[in-house]
């Protein structure tokens, strides 16, 4: 089926207009492979292989956080903010559920257009695309749920605001709702913290009405199947770790410490075509992020070693049949799961469970005498 062509679009309720599924941008010079000889360059070097950049994620976030804020009913910010500290901080999940926070539709025009705004100063334009039709199939599944449609909304997904934005004490902020969670932690001093992050997509792919065509996690599928159909026979045995689909992701919310040792294909086994497809499609993930984030992101991966990522599969091969993987080192754990419907339902998540939440990052920054700080 051919691709969504990209449109013009109202969010729902009529007041911030989009650009959905917009083009991948050019990486650029920032980009961590340019083609399969770079890929085999990349691999076996093991000096600074990327640009330094000016952080200007810290203070762009921040600044589009106190602007969303802003914009708020003094209502609004107090069911929006919490202490940096609270519980609610660490309390996640992908399915339709009760939240905390602020949700869209409750907000004012002008502060949900803010909190557009927060958003895109945290994602690269490729990330914000796959978090607007996220959102977005929630109207689709209204349209063809019979039972629980009532659930899906469009509009009820949820802006938090941990602390108070600003580059002097930690805070963080998240959006959640089903099938999305985007949460960042940003201590001074330190990388900013984008994990965990999920992503889902129900239907993968959109099969009739106006949206018909739409596939919102394309190439995490595509990239994933390609790499692991190129795996010759003595490479698919070290892959294959279960001959059915897994049915979901395991680390999912209080599960972070389910996969503790990486199973499958370790890369360092893999040649060097084979290893440039591992690498864009963990690209694909990290540049969900705004490039400073991502390129930092990327940059540990690296130094903790390219050869020691593991590729691991689960189910069928073939398109249109479950199927599962999962990439595991040790700075990354990303889960992709494409049971459900008759294998038309995502879920993703891109996590490092010792740093969940900033964790290793508030534990140096308190260690060296900063006080937590309750926002």
């Amino acid at each position: 089926m051919a691709p969504h062509t990209p449109q013009r679009s109202q969010w729902p309720g009529g007041a911030v207009p989009l650009l959905v599924n917009r083009p991948r941008p050019a990486i650029g010079r920032r980009r961590l492979l340019h083609g399969a000889a770079a890929a085999a360059a990349v691999w076996g070097f093991r000096g600074p292989a990327f640009a330094q950049v000016a952080d200007a994620a810290r203070p762009a976030i921040a600044g589009a956080a106190t602007a969303f804020l802003a914009a708020l009913s003094a209502d609004g910010r107090r069911r929006a903010v919490f202490a940096f500290d609270d519980k609610e901080r660490v309390n996640w999940h992908y399915v339709p559920r009760h939240r905390e926070g602020l949700a869209l539709k409750d907000m004012p025009a002008a502060a949900r257009a803010a909190a557009h705004e927060l958003m895109k100063a945290s994602l690269s334009a490729a990330g914000y695309g796959k978090a607007v039709n996220v959102i977005r199939l929630e109207g689709v599944l209204r349209q063809l749920e019979t039972f629980g449609a009532l659930m899906r909304d469009p509009e009820n997904y949820l802006v938090s605001v941990f602390g108070t934005p600003g580059l002097g004490a930690p805070w963080g902020w998240r959006l959640e709702g089903h099938h999305l969670l985007l949460n960042f932690t940003l201590v001074p001093g330190k990388p900013i913290a984008v994990t965990p992050a999920f992503l889902g997509a129900n239907p993968a792919e959109v099969r009739s009405g106006s949206l018909a065509g739409l596939r919102t996690l394309a190439r995490e599928q595509d990239l994933g199947r390609a790499l692991a159909q190129g795996m010759d026979e003595a490479q698919r045995q070290r892959m294959v770790i279960a001959a059915q689909s897994l049915g979901d992701i395991v680390s999912g919310p209080g599960r972070g410490e389910r996969l503790t040792s990486p199973a499958g294909v370790p890369a360092a086994e893999l040649g060097a075509s084979q290893r440039e497809r591992l690498v864009r499609l963990v690209e694909e993930y990290a540049r969900n992020m705004r490039a400073e984030v991502a390129d930092a992101e990327l940059k540990r991966i690296h130094e903790a070693g390219l050869e020691r990522l593991h590729f691991a599969w689960a189910g069928a091969l073939e398109p249109g049949h479950a199927h599962y993987y999962r990439i595991h080192g040790p700075t990354v754990l990303i889960e992709f799961d494409n049971t459900q419907n008759d294998a038309n339902h995502i879920h993703s998540v891109w996590r490092d469970p010792r740093r969940d939440f900033g964790t290793d990052l508030l534990q140096s920054h308190y260690e060296r005498g900063h006080h937590p700080r309750h926002g």
